[in-house]
């Protein structure tokens, strides 16, 4: 196999931030040698996450077997899940700001038909719900845990505590139509067809979704790690991968 140098369009302090954790880990386990120091293992990890390269392409650029780039990066994804952000720490963050802004996403996956659990009728492909958190300015806050795609976004809000944190932290929510019916503080578009709907709930509708539409930028800074566009690893891991994008991208913008 063919070997080149390639960037890597990741912030220093992710890579500064990854390492000081491994090493970290390595003392507390006691560890005395491996194949990559800590600063090359945190490459090795942020290259998987952000290009999404397969596993065997890694091992050769590295210098080390495919089942070792694999065990360094499940390691490192493992220790970042852990770190990141529970649902009851985004919601004392959210209570700072004048709103959240609220929104579900498809990761899509590698399934066949007979998998129906993780098929969304409302993107026509098999994937998995992940649930947003994003403040006024679009910054991502907080990534849900990855359920099935077929879990309807009003749903998977309800089945994470969604609706019920933000209610309690007082802090009002704006969502789309998704979300009708999710009560608490969570504001939704006045539904039906344009046509039938007044001047007044039209301009509504029309102010709602200019505030709305920030949450895209989340959504395109979770995407932006090319390992979440196209999953093909078991359905159990991708939770722990979302959750390590997640703490990477909070890292790197603290």
């Amino acid at each position: 196999m063919l070997v080149y140098s390639s960037g890597l369009d990741v912030s220093s302090s992710a890579l500064r931030f990854l390492s000081a954790k491994l090493r970290r880990h390595r003392q507390e386990r006691g560890t005395r040698w491996r194949r990559l120091s800590p600063g090359r293992q945190a490459l090795l990890t942020l290259a998987h996450l952000r290009n999404g390269h397969p596993y065997a392409q890694l091992a050769a650029g590295f210098g080390i077997g495919t089942t070792t780039a694999y065990r360094y990066i499940a390691e490192a994804v493992d220790m970042l899940a852990a770190l990141a952000p529970s649902l009851a720490e985004a919601a004392r963050t959210a209570s700072t700001k004048a709103f959240v802004l609220l929104d579900g996403t498809l990761l899509p996956i590698d399934r066949i038909a007979a998998d129906r659990p993780f098929y969304s009728g409302k993107h026509k492909k098999h994937g998995m719900n992940v649930q947003i958190l994003a403040d006024p300015s679009g910054r991502l806050l907080w990534a849900s845990s990855a359920l099935p795609g077929a879990v309807h976004d009003v749903r998977a809000a309800r089945e994470h505590g969604i609706i019920d944190a933000l209610a309690e932290a007082g802090v009002n929510c704006w969502a789309d139509k998704g979300y009708q019916g999710a009560g608490g503080t969570v504001r939704v578009p006045y539904r039906g067809r344009w046509e039938t709907l007044s001047a007044g709930q039209q301009a509504v509708n029309r102010s709602h979704a200019k505030i709305r539409a920030l949450v895209e930028q989340a959504v395109a800074t979770l995407k932006s790690w090319r390992r979440l566009r196209k999953i093909r690893c078991s359905t159990t891991r991708i939770t722990d991968l979302v959750q390590a994008v997640l703490c990477l991208h909070q890292a790197s913008s603290a």
